[in-house]
């Protein structure tokens, strides 16, 4: 009986709560830095090597131009690594300075580290070390997209030649158009044939 008396008086001469800190904070908008593309977090912070993925559904996804006027596509899969990638934006900006207001589009990013070990080590003793971030990149996905009020055919179709130079596999120069563009879902092909139960 006293308890209920001695939590009774607790509760109704308990202050009002003072407003949380984060409705204080303005919240601010988190940036990348080209230079340092890696996750913020991960559960497991190493990963089975992995295969770059082959598509056989007809999956189509990442193939179309969704952002800018120009784009790079790969002919071939690759794993990419995120320095490999802060390179190529990184010339795409000094080949096309003069260029005002230019927009450029990352289409993969970085998300699985990949460890090593060093050379002539005995087996054992586990995996190796993290070394850099990388993804997988499979054919005909376009990497990169860019965009500007001055940019024209030639000087892009110069800048993402270069940038091919640095990939190592055979790249397509991408132009948006019709045909490039993402299509309606409703002129999609059927990815999957209904399955049929045996009688």
């Amino acid at each position: 009986m006293w308890a209920r008396k001695f939590v009774g008086n607790i509760l109704g001469s308990r202050a009002p709560l003072a407003p949380r800190l984060s409705a204080l904070v303005p919240v601010t908008q988190q940036t990348r830095n080209l230079g340092n593309l890696q996750p913020r977090r991960r559960k497991y912070k190493k990963a089975q090597k992995g295969r770059v993925p082959v598509r056989v559904g007809n999956s189509t996804k990442g193939n179309y131009m969704a952002f800018g006027d120009y784009g790079i596509r790969v002919k071939d899969g690759l794993r990419l690594s995120a320095n490999t990638i802060g390179a190529i934006h990184g010339m795409l900006r000094r080949q096309l300075k003069a260029v005002k207001g230019l927009q450029i589009w990352l289409r993969v990013f970085p998300d699985i580290p990949v460890t090593t070990k060093g050379t002539e080590v005995r087996m054992g003793k586990g995996k190796g070390a993290f070394d850099y971030w990388a993804c997988r990149v499979p054919k005909d996905k376009i990497i990169f997209e860019m965009r500007g009020p001055t940019l024209n055919l030639e000087l892009a179709k110069s800048a993402m030649r270069q940038a091919g130079f640095k990939l190592g596999v055979p790249t397509e120069f991408v132009v948006a158009d019709e045909t490039t563009r993402q299509p309606k879902k409703k002129d999609l092909p059927k990815t999957c044939i209904p399955f049929q139960h045996a009688k």
